[in-house]
């Protein structure tokens, strides 16, 4: 396991906000956290830092960060079965369900997210979600300081929610996704086809992490953001996106709080003119 002080997290988000932490930890097994949490259990978690708003410029907290650790991805016993370290990126286990003819990870190709991140938000995409693939998650009880399996019909998902994001004592470790087999070239070219959509569609020019809200019932974020004629609107460093409404994105030196502000505002608005509440999407930390 690896132990930085006074670590730089700016490239450990995707809106690249600089901030600091007093420490960071990067655990490489179940063990490491084990031995992380016996000491002490107020920690922040940070998985690939997509879909997440760093709110200070200097934590006193520590951080534990699954980024490029923890990451081990392996075929089970039945050939369609892939297991996954929580810190996996949802990017390279599609890669490896395709080399292994296995069908069922394409819409996660280009949606930034670690395994246990997806699985704390019921990442998805396109009518598609993780708990269609999910079998099963292996986590840290932090009441306990036992390990516990839990089947995803007890993971209570729902619309970009899991019971791990009301239970936050509850550390996802690992999963097990079920797959089919499939034929290798109808999988890479559905993913080539998602990657091209979104790429169309979305901000990728400028860093940002993802959509800012979640869709409010009978609406699309975006559509009322064009309406509103809010697309360009700035915050110090952030900026509503141009290309699409439903993104902020840094352009330059953005801070937290610039962000922040934004989100303020673009929820008071929308609430003035359609009365919805906007449901922040993102976890600000």
């Amino acid at each position: 396991m690896r132990v930085f002080d006074n670590f730089d997290l700016t490239n450990y988000n995707s809106f690249k906000i600089y901030s600091r932490c007093r420490r960071a930890f990067f655990p490489d097994s179940d063990s490491d956290i084990q031995h992380l949490f016996s000491t002490k259990k107020n920690y922040i978690l940070l998985g690939s830092g997509h879909n997440v708003i760093l709110s200070k410029s200097y934590y006193e907290d520590d951080f534990i960060i699954f980024n490029g650790n923890f990451s081990k991805i392996e075929l089970a016993a039945d050939y369609d079965i892939i297991e996954a370290q929580a810190g996996a990126s949802m990017y390279d286990l599609s890669l490896y369900a395709l080399d292994k003819g296995l069908t069922g990870l394409e819409i996660f190709f280009d949606i930034p997210s670690s395994l246990g991140g997806a699985v704390v938000m019921n990442a998805g995409a396109s009518g598609e979600e993780i708990k269609d693939v999910l079998l099963k998650v292996k986590y840290l009880d932090l009441q306990t300081m036992e390990v516990n399996e839990i089947k995803k019909e007890d993971i209570d998902f729902q619309y970009r929610n899991s019971f791990f994001q009301k239970n936050t004592d509850k550390i996802i470790l690992s999963a097990s996704l079920k797959l089919t087999q499939g034929d290798k070239r109808a999988i890479q070219s559905k993913m080539d086809l998602i990657k091209e959509q979104r790429w169309k569609k979305q901000p990728r020019d400028l860093p940002n992490a993802g959509s800012v809200f979640k869709r409010p019932k009978g609406f699309y974020v975006g559509a009322i953001i064009d309406e509103l004629k809010l697309k360009g609107m700035t915050k110090g460093g952030a900026k509503i996106s141009e290309k699409h409404g439903g993104f902020i994105v840094n352009q330059g030196n953005a801070t937290g709080s610039d962000i922040l502000e934004l989100i303020v505002e673009i929820k008071h608005r929308v609430n003035e003119k359609f009365g919805i509440d906007l449901e922040v999407e993102q976890r600000i930390i």
